[in-house]
């Protein structure tokens, strides 16, 4: 047999030319038609994820791009509204703080249905007024405020109707969680946030509104603001303040608790007051701050400036006599006392029995020129200002004459708010150093750096002890609380009606210091108009009714100012006096 004849391999079938040609152009020579195909699968599906990607992304803005583009156009308003610092007390009680509040917005342009818009809204919020409503929506502006500071279930409502063109705003909202408490100190804010009165105002005057324009007045960065007041004191003058004006019938009342060694407001109440959580309120006139806003003569609590400027100018001395045996005349005017000596008195007994006859005649022998010049020291003939932005200007005679002295002497005549009068008596009970006012937490070394001697230390000594000697024997007995050493000097001034005195309608005043020894408080009660009752037995003069009043005060701070009881203490001319420099 002939050997096996190998077999040859299989050949491939010859592709023919077209094909060739095709594949040549659109695949190249020697690629993987495969790998190929499974790049370009897979480059489809890219594409066709990132069609859907892009339309989805567009419908989401569609969506949501009403709201986002109302917040642009309403960035103005949002940012006015944006957080404000808490206020607290000096003990760290939150006096004003923000809330989130929704507020009603509406875009004129994307609102399809008008008149059904506005039958809806004002159906579900019945306080909506229709014809604001309707003339806000008829413009062709793309945003405008509907109602701000709408209620969670009014919103809740709102959004169910599904109006198209109707959102929603957070806004910042300020409460008041003392309500009425601290209100004329605290003031409040306007719709937008923006501090209109009081510290709120305050606020925006030391840069927060410039903070709120650019944005940067956020809830990080701000620190609360700690004012001097302490709530527990002022919740308990209020409420004394209170119940005077119901007991006495008075059109007003008002008080303030001041340290005398640094300048501090510890309490400050002005009755009628209102509610900052209701500013509809504040805008009645009869519920002004008395305190920094009215001027009032102040009756005979200014004898203690008059007897201040003698004893310290070395012309007189405790003991020194005067005249009271008859009124006094100057022109066409007469001068004379409400409870009558009719003989000779010393300087002691002018302060105690309140005399008129006596301030005006040692006054007097301090010349007009000393007289104005000693009350321009002690800060009464300037508008007084502190960190609120409400104050009043003195009302200072244009000629200053002798009749002028006279009267002003026993404090009739001029008229000064009764903050500065408080800043005067804290320096002639605090060793003699004027210290501006302040709501501001403050310390003793802060306020002696800016204190300013305005008379002598012994001067100041001798005004303690006849605040206290009048609280000893003269008109201040009733506020005497044992163991706080008070000491004190009332004011009955008589209102100018129509231009003449009236002698039934006054404004009373009583200013006490505690203890006073080593004086560390002042607490001014004032009463408009308080009505005799039986209790005052037909009386309406201090005695019977403002310092009765600063005595339940004094009762209820003292503990809550720390001060200590001390009982079985000296009178004042042994334990104040013998301690001074001089004891004349």
């Amino acid at each position: 047999m002939s050997p096996a004849t190998p077999a040859k391999p299989t050949e491939k079938p010859t592709e023919p030319w077209r094909q060739r040609l095709v594949r040549s152009l659109l695949y190249g020579r020697n690629v993987d038609r495969a790998a190929k195909a499974r790049a370009r699968v897979g480059l489809a599906m890219l594409a066709f994820a990132s069609v859907y990607a892009l339309i989805g992304g567009r419908l989401v803005m569609f969506a949501i791009g009403a709201d986002a583009h109302s917040a642009r156009r309403a960035a103005a308003q949002e940012v006015v509204a944006t957080a404000r610092p808490d206020i607290v007390d000096r003990n760290g009680a939150i006096l004003a703080t923000d809330v989130k509040a929704s507020s009603l917005f509406g875009e004129p342009r994307r609102i399809i249905d008008k008149d059904e818009a506005i039958e809806l809204l004002t159906a579900t919020v019945p306080d909506l007024d229709e014809a604001e409503v309707r003339e806000r929506l008829r413009t062709r502006k793309g945003f405008v405020w509907l109602k701000r500071e709408i209620t969670p279930k009014q919103q809740q409502d709102i959004h169910k109707l599904g109006i198209p063109g109707i959102g929603f705003l957070r806004e910042n909202k300020r409460v008041y969680p003392t309500g009425n408490e601290v209100a004329h100190l605290i003031g409040l804010v306007n719709i937008d946030n923006q501090g209109i009165a009081g510290m709120e105002k305050w606020l925006d005057n030391q840069g927060l509104a410039d903070l709120h324009r650019a944005g940067f007045a956020t809830d990080r960065l701000q620190k609360p603001i700690e004012l001097s007041v302490d709530l527990r004191v002022e919740h308990a003058l209020r409420d004394e303040l209170l119940k005077a004006k119901e007991k006495y019938h008075t059109k007003a009342a008002s008080g303030i608790v001041s340290n005398v060694k640094t300048g501090e407001i510890v309490a400050m109440v002005s009755l009628p007051d209102f509610d900052p959580n209701n500013p509809k309120e504040a805008h009645d006139p009869d519920r002004i701050n008395r305190l920094t806003t009215g001027v009032y003569e102040m009756g005979s609590t200014f004898k203690a400036f008059t007897l201040a400027m003698a004893l310290d100018s070395g012309k007189i001395n405790l003991n020194s006599s005067w005249d009271a045996r008859g009124n006094l005349h100057y022109g066409k005017f007469t001068i004379h006392d409400s409870h009558p000596l009719g003989r000779f008195i010393n300087t002691k007994e002018v302060f105690t029995f309140s005399s008129n006859i006596g301030a005006a005649r040692i006054a007097l022998g301090q010349g007009v020129e000393a007289h104005k010049a000693f009350l321009a020291k002690m800060g009464q003939l300037t508008r007084l200002r502190t960190e609120l932005p409400e104050s009043a200007a003195p009302l200072v005679p244009r000629r200053w004459g002798e009749l002028n002295t006279v009267t002003i002497a026993f404090g009739q005549g001029m008229s000064v708010a009764p903050l500065q009068a408080v800043m005067g008596i804290n320096a002639l009970v605090n060793g003699g150093y004027l210290i501006p006012p302040t709501f501001m937490k403050r310390s003793e070394s802060e306020a002696a750096a800016m204190a300013k001697r305005v008379i002598k230390p012994e001067t100041s000594d001798k005004m303690r002890f006849l605040m206290r000697l009048n609280a000893e024997i003269g008109t201040a007995k009733t506020a005497d609380v044992k163991g706080y050493y008070v000491g004190g000097k009332t004011g009955t001034s008589e209102k100018v009606i129509n231009g003449r005195y009236a002698k039934k309608r006054v404004l009373n005043s009583f200013t006490a210091i505690m203890p006073c020894d080593d004086p560390k408080y002042q607490i001014l009660i004032m009463l408009d108009e308080p009505q005799a009752i039986p209790e005052t037995k037909g009386f309406i003069t201090s005695g019977w009714n403002t310092v009765p009043t600063g005595g339940k005060v004094i009762e209820r701070i003292a503990p809550l100012l720390g001060v200590e009881p001390r009982f079985d203490l000296p009178p004042a001319d042994r334990l104040i006096l013998a301690a001074s420099r001089t004891t004349q």
